[in-house]
């Protein structure tokens, strides 16, 4: 049987969120702090990413732009070929889009199974994106706990809190914010700096 290393995306695969490259360059100073007023409790997750997102760049030369600066881990192809390799399935998560993790990966030739919410570049509208079907962390994890061997998760925010909290300690990758709540609880975890730094871990087990 095959396991599973079940990763979010922004800031763990890549070393900046894409929605913070959107705050930085594209947002008018009047512009409400919308990850604020998520941790906060005032608006969801989803809404937050969705209120970033509209802001987004339509041209094409600086969205591209953006995809680079996002600074996917520099060995990233060739640790999802060693997580292959040595019997590991790689399932992204993410609450952001699958617009541009389908094109960061595009770019790099990369395979892996990409649960987000689609979404498309709309002129005036920026990254509109499809929450209709919802991204639920904690049920992608429980469902590959049902049909691996071994399952891994890998995370840094908010909501991946409750699907770190559903595998093996050990198994259980946190760097940013998701390191400081699991310490805070007094939760076990594996600290990483790099995404390759989980892969590392894994093909040693």
């Amino acid at each position: 049987m095959r396991n599973a290393l079940v990763s979010d995306f922004d800031g763990t695969i890549t070393a900046v969120d894409f929605f913070t490259l959107i705050a930085e360059r594209y947002l008018p100073a009047d512009t409400p702090d919308f990850f604020q007023l998520y941790r906060e409790g005032k608006m969801t997750h989803v809404e937050a990413m969705q209120g970033y997102f509209r802001y987004a760049p339509t041209q094409a030369d600086a969205l591209d732009q953006m995809l680079r600066d996002t600074l996917p881990d520099a060995d990233l192809r060739e640790s999802v070929e060693r997580l292959r390799a040595a019997g590991w399935d790689l399932i992204v998560v993410s609450a952001g889009s699958s617009w541009y993790i389908d094109r960061i990966f595009g770019a790099l030739g990369i395979q892996a199974t990409v649960i987000s919410n689609a979404g498309q570049i709309v002129e005036g509208g920026g990254l509109q994106i499809d929450t209709s079907s919802g991204v639920d962390k904690p049920a992608v994890v429980r469902d590959a706990l049902a049909r691996y061997g071994t399952v891994a998760f890998a995370g840094d925010g908010p909501p991946d809190v409750a699907p770190a909290l559903l595998v093996n300690p050990e198994l259980r990758f946190a760097k940013g914010y998701l390191a400081e709540e699991l310490g805070r609880r007094g939760e076990v975890f594996r600290p990483f700096h790099r995404w390759r730094d989980v892969v590392e871990a894994l093909v040693a087990v």
